[in-house]
């Protein structure tokens, strides 16, 4: 690996994956909810009171977890919210953009139909498209279609993989690219692992996806 990424990766704010959504419903409304707000004063609320709507009083899992079965699979998060003000409703009206931006309710409706109409309704369907990346990329451009700034489908992805299964968005490549390394999907997941690697010392693993969150978080801050 190019000396410059290793300096670069040991100045990360590595931080070990506290908890997790149950639900790829949650993962979803998370993606959308955190365009441009405050993440705990209205994302998080946003999402457990839709899981409480749905009888869901525990909507995230310690990490270390098994995951559940998937309590609010998609296609009955859309059957619970056939149009986006029962959406609002239950959560708010904010705005994928403040300039003809959708409201976030439509667009997290829109992406559970893009998502299911990939055969993908569960947390568990969800991970397991990301071992096929031809497949991640195609869905991830039809997520793209959906209006708003801001809506990156990398974001999600890292909601819905393990700690092993990264799927490097374009500000992961950004950020290898700054550093010499690879900046194919396939080539970057490899140096998210040997990173991963590199940084663990004893008593204090490191995972692909504490790598992969904490570029993630350093060059959001620099835009």
């Amino acid at each position: 690996m190019p000396s410059t990424l290793v300096a670069a990766a040991e100045e990360l704010d590595i931080q070990p994956r506290q908890r997790r959504w149950t639900s790829v419903t949650y993962c979803v409304l998370d993606a959308v909810w955190s365009i441009g707000i405050s993440y705990e004063r209205y994302v998080v609320p946003a999402v457990r009171r839709v899981a409480t709507a749905a009888g869901d009083e525990s909507p995230a899992v310690a990490t270390d977890a098994a995951p559940p079965h998937d309590p609010l699979p998609l296609s009955t998060f859309r059957a619970i919210y056939p149009a986006p003000e029962q959406l609002v409703a239950v959560t708010s009206s904010h705005r994928t953009s403040s300039r003809s931006g959708i409201l976030k309710a439509e667009a997290a409706l829109r992406y559970a139909d893009v998502l299911t109409g990939f055969g993908i309704d569960t947390l568990a369907d969800a991970s397991k498209a990301l071992t096929d990346t031809d497949r991640v990329d195609e869905i991830s451009a039809e997520l793209r279609r959906i209006p708003g700034d801001g809506v990156r489908t990398g974001y999600f992805w890292m909601l819905v993989g393990d700690d092993d299964t990264v799927k490097p968005d374009r500000m992961i490549l950004r950020f290898l690219d700054r550093h010499g390394a690879p900046t194919d999907v396939l080539g970057a997941k490899t140096i998210l692992r040997e990173l991963a690697e590199h940084l663990t010392t004893p008593g204090r693993p490191v995972t692909p996806w504490m790598v992969d969150h904490a570029i993630w978080r350093a060059e959001s801050s620099r835009r």
